[in-house]
């Protein structure tokens, strides 16, 4: 399970989904409802019709009563449950296709046990549960198959909608786009002379389409501003397993780790340092000159970067739940 310390952000979030006058096609409430098929029939629903409504993620809520939005608290504990002796989130991922990095989050408020999902939208193809498809119509969890037009739309919006153009992080002040991207990389990366103001240097960034302004006149970041340029990618819940991991192993085997070393920067700001942790590591001979020993990497410099690079690019960035590593 992830557990997230931040209450003041979910405390947030969940008076944000109250605040919708019903359900909707992305948000599912509910009070003690513990039946594990339906479970994951409406993280399948719910993935598939975030994808529909252009939502970033979808969340299946336990503790608010679904005519009201009273906060009326649960017993029920997602990460407490099981399915046999199964733990819920194992049992869940093994059923769903393609496996999504979901998250289980529990908080108090006031006093009052509430227990969430938040659950990515679908990215390449609809999400199944048990070999199922299914959509949310309204505040009703349906088989996909049954609406050939919403299915329609769903693999249209999967062929026009590529990686970098979705939404790392939505709804965010221009002081938090700037805290959460290395601005500062950026301008001195292309060469560009730093603006002199907050408005000028979030212009340039929507330029190059790392941010884009959406409706409530906030800022979201784009999966290519958070992927090139997070400060720290762990702030940024579905790419946080993306970050590059260099493992050095002891011997031939991958039994015993030496060191390790994991990367936290987006791929550009973060390149030269896990260029110079690979430098450190790789051997190096001694070679004499005419007058001087000097020491010369075994590995040219040039190569290392180009092997990083193509270890970096050629990933499938659909896949969520892991990222690569050296």
């Amino acid at each position: 399970m992830t557990q997230y310390s931040n209450l003041v952000y979910f405390t947030g979030l969940l008076h944000e989904l109250r605040s919708l006058p019903k359900e909707t096609e992305w948000v599912e409430f509910k009070y003690n409802n513990d039946n594990i098929d339906e479970i994951g029939e409406n993280i399948s629903a719910l993935a598939n019709s975030a994808a529909l409504c252009d939502k970033t993620n979808s969340y299946l809520v336990w503790g608010v009563c679904d005519e009201s939005h009273e906060v009326i608290g649960t017993t029920f504990r997602p990460s407490q449950a099981k399915k046999g002796n199964e733990e819920l989130e194992n049992w869940l991922l093994c059923l769903l296709t393609p496996r999504i990095n979901f998250h289980l989050i529990e908080f108090d408020v006031n006093g009052k046990q509430v227990s969430m999902i938040e659950i990515p939208r679908a990215t390449h193809q609809p999400v199944q549960f048990k070999g199922m498809e299914y959509i949310r119509v309204g505040s009703y969890k349906k088989k996909l198959k049954d609406f050939p037009d919403k299915e329609r739309i769903l693999w249209r919006i999967f062929d026009i909608t590529t990686f970098e153009q979705r939404i790392a992080a939505e709804i965010v002040s221009g002081a938090d786009v700037l805290r959460l991207l290395d601005y500062p990389s950026y301008f001195r990366l292309l060469n560009i002379p730093l603006p002199e103001n907050r408005d000028a240097i979030l212009a340039r960034l929507a330029e190059d389409k790392m941010i884009t302004l959406n409706k409530n006149g906030q800022w979201d970041i784009l999966n290519l501003g958070a992927i090139l340029f997070a400060s720290d990618l762990s702030q940024f819940r579905h790419l946080e397993r993306k970050a590059l991991r260099v493992v050095e192993y002891i011997g031939d085997g991958r039994v015993r780790t030496k060191r390790e070393y994991q990367g936290r920067k987006g791929y550009a700001v973060g390149f030269e340092g896990i260029i110079g942790f690979l430098k450190d590591l790789l051997p190096e001979n001694e070679v004499i000159g005419e007058a001087l020993r000097k020491t010369v990497p075994m590995y040219p410099e040039l190569a290392i970067r180009e092997l990083v690079a193509n270890v970096i690019i050629h990933q499938d960035f659909t896949i969520t739940g892991t990222g690569p590593i050296i």
